[in-house]
């Protein structure tokens, strides 16, 4: 039986293997490469003062959180192959206009794995990158629908509406177009692949993924399944 309907057993191994080995890859190089960004000297002193940690402590912490960044930055790419994997759906390569199109190019978007990966400056140029893409009857997306993704959204609520990031050169929000929209993850992949429940899906069933590929010594317990799902449930409306 197939781990998930709408994207191949395949694929979906491919996508976590990546997530996992630059995970892994970072780990293994968190000692030679700690010093490769000077590191705030003032920060740890009050970090051991409000976590009450040692030195020692406080450096596997920080260890641990540069590892997480690396793994949070690919998570971001994941997400944008998945949904590129289902049928009809094209992830297209770094350095294009958009992240992911349908293949009829009706719809196009953007994918951001957080609300504030992007600042507040640079959502206006998001605005006009899609204004011109969707607008202009030159562009070959002219008369799409385009998506400013945020899978993890601010609160846990599902929306799907016009993007107007505000404008300081303005001081007013960018006007309404209702094709140049926001939407947050879960309603992304209900839309993608017409699934209600489709992230719910795909988050219940990465353990049993990198089970199989024998990437977590032991394997994940009821106890660690239950509080991931809590997490889950915390991000998105029920």
């Amino acid at each position: 039986m197939s781990y998930l309907s709408y994207i191949s057993d395949d694929d979906l191994k491919t996508h976590v293997s990546r997530v996992l080995e630059a995970g892994i890859e970072a780990d293994k190089n968190k000692d030679t490469k700690f010093h490769s960004n000077v590191i705030d000297p003032f920060g740890p002193i009050f970090e051991l003062a409000v976590n009450d940690f040692t030195s020692t402590e406080w450096e596997k912490s920080e260890k641990s959180r540069q590892t997480q960044k690396t793994l949070q930055n690919e998570i971001g790419d994941f997400h944008n192959n998945i949904l590129g994997s289902v049928k009809g759906w094209t992830t297209l390569t770094k350095g294009n206009e958009i992240d992911l199109i349908k293949n009829d190019k009706s719809v196009i978007a953007e994918i951001k794995n957080k609300h504030n990966t992007v600042s507040g400056g640079k959502l206006v140029d998001h605005y006009v990158e899609f204004d011109n893409l969707v607008n202009k009857k030159a562009s070959k997306y002219f008369k799409a629908t385009a998506y400013y993704v945020k899978i993890i959204p601010k609160k846990p609520i599902t929306f799907d509406m016009p993007f107007t990031p505000p404008d300081k050169a303005t001081g007013n929000r960018k006007p309404v177009n209702e094709r140049i929209r926001e939407i947050d993850g879960r309603s992304f992949y209900k839309l993608v692949t017409g699934i209600d429940d489709a992230l719910d899906q795909l988050h219940d069933v990465i353990p049993n993924v990198i089970n199989d590929l024998g990437k977590k010594n032991g394997g994940y317990s009821k106890q660690d399944k239950k509080d991931l799902n809590i997490y889950f449930k915390k991000a998105y409306v029920s």
